[in-house]
């Protein structure tokens, strides 16, 4: 009847196919459909053992033997059932992952002697590494980084060499410090603003001198003298 309806070959193909003959789906396992290159890594390392009792079981329970009782099939669904909760069916499923995660590195804490150094000048701190770290959180803190930003970006302005990188950095610097209302515009007054944006119409690595060493005098100024009356840094020089 099958071959009649599907025609030649196919018709023969399924009347003899492993489900017409009650083989179970567990002696069929990796057959008939592909699987991504995760699936398979999956099944073949993680649960051999696992996956074809799990089949069997699920087609003996939907197709159950001639001679097969309701006693029996009631047995089947209850080992189907604790198979289910067994914890291990579960763990196994999960791709096993590198466990040795790199720890972030811890910065370390400068020593009382070294912090003390840092009240001998601003561009003391500002070329120590741990003293501009403390510097600046201490500046985040109090949302006034505005002007150390600025003199950090003066700074990798003039290492700049080709002109064309110079002009973009230049109008990027403009744009983010100087020009009114800009996103972090730092106290400067008209006059050094002026002569900024004249220097600006050919960009030079003096271009923001001027700008720069008044922002300088006010950290040492302001910023840093703050700095130093903190408990930010008196924690450091106890």
């Amino acid at each position: 009847m099958l071959a009649t309806q599907g025609g030649g070959e196919r018709g023969r193909s399924l009347a003899t196919s492993p489900l017409r003959e009650g083989v179970p789906p567990a002696s069929r396992a990796g057959r008939g459909r592909g699987a991504s290159p995760v699936e398979g890594k999956v099944t073949q390392q993680n649960t051999p053992a696992l996956q074809p009792e799990w089949h069997t079981l699920i087609w003996h329970t939907r197709h159950p033997a001639g001679g097969a009782g309701v006693g029996q099939a009631k047995e089947i669904k209850l080992k189907l059932g604790t198979l289910l909760q067994k914890p291990d069916s579960a763990v196994d499923l999960v791709i096993p992952y590198d466990e040795k995660v790199q720890k972030p590195a811890k910065t370390q804490k400068p020593s009382r002697e070294e912090a003390l150094q840092w009240r001998d000048s601003l561009d003391g701190l500002l070329k120590d590494g741990h003293a501009l770290a403390s510097f600046r959180s201490f500046l985040q803190s109090e949302f006034s980084e505005e002007n150390l930003e600025f003199w950090l970006a003066c700074e990798d302005y003039k290492k700049i060499q080709s002109p064309a990188k110079m002009a973009e950095r230049a109008k990027q610097i403009y744009e983010e410090f100087i020009q009114t209302e800009a996103p972090k515009e730092v106290n400067i007054d008209h006059f050094t603003k002026d002569l900024t944006v004249k220097n600006l119409v050919e960009p030079s690595l003096n271009s923001f001198d001027t700008a720069q060493k008044k922002v300088h005098a006010l950290m040492e100024k302001d910023s840093l003298p703050r700095f130093l009356r903190s408990e930010f840094y008196q924690e450091l020089v106890k």
